[in-house]
């Protein structure tokens, strides 16, 4: 994790109401991203709550399943402090970095699939044969998703698979784990299923929301890839 490192995306809610500084949210939000900071790095997410009535703010933080617990803090120390300058006022936030992601909201959001905001990104190089890729990519995702939804202690996968020659496509994918196993599967599976409109014949692509992203690329692109 490089610091400083500008995130792939931020969305402050306005929809969710302003706090002012010092205020008991405000209070309530600094104690929670603190919290968030000492408990994600040892397994990789952290989610919590803080304050009361008005004050209460909720908030988790996920870091990709294979970064280290080093990478991992430091990406959430770095998201910490880029989304209160990016929403320093809004009562929910959300921020994603390649290693990491952050949200926070006045409203108790665990357990339901967050999907106000959907990021897609893809590599801008064609492959030649778009079909059977397509359907290889598909399928690589589609295993990979099992594997996560059915680890609740994880909810992450990545792996890769062969296509004809050596070239391989390498896949990931991961949920927050505030969501059920069922809630992983259906957030997931809505992933895949809009490759076909953003990244259709695409060397890599990426749909990322509040609840979980996939990502696929014609190279290694995490440490056990």
């Amino acid at each position: 994790m490089v610091i400083g490192a500008d995130p792939l995306y931020h969305l402050c809610y306005n929809d969710s109401g302003n706090f002012t500084r010092y205020s008991p949210y405000d209070q309530s939000l600094n104690k929670l991203l603190g919290d968030l900071y000492y408990k994600t790095p040892s397994n990789g997410f952290g989610m919590g709550s803080v304050g009361q009535y008005q004050a209460q703010t909720f908030g988790l933080s996920m870091c990709r399943g294979d970064v280290s617990s080093k990478d991992c803090m430091d990406c959430v120390v770095n998201a910490s402090a880029e989304i209160r300058k990016r929403c320093p006022n809004n009562k929910a936030a959300t921020i994603w970095y390649d290693e990491c992601q952050l949200k926070y909201s006045n409203t108790d959001f665990f357990g339901q699939i967050d999907n106000r905001v959907k990021l897609y990104m893809w590599n801008l190089n064609n492959v030649s044969d778009p079909t059977s890729f397509n359907l290889a990519t598909k399928n690589l995702l589609s295993n990979l998703s099992v594997t996560a939804y059915t680890d609740p202690k994880l909810m992450y996968a990545a792996g890769d698979t062969e296509l004809k020659g050596s070239q391989k496509i390498y896949g990931l994918v991961q949920c927050t784990r505030d969501l059920s196993p069922d809630e992983c599967k259906i957030c997931l599976e809505s992933a895949i299923s809009e490759l076909p409109s953003c990244c259709d014949g695409k060397q890599g692509g990426r749909v990322i929301s509040g609840s979980c992203n996939i990502r696929y690329e014609i190279y290694p692109f995490t440490s056990v890839s």
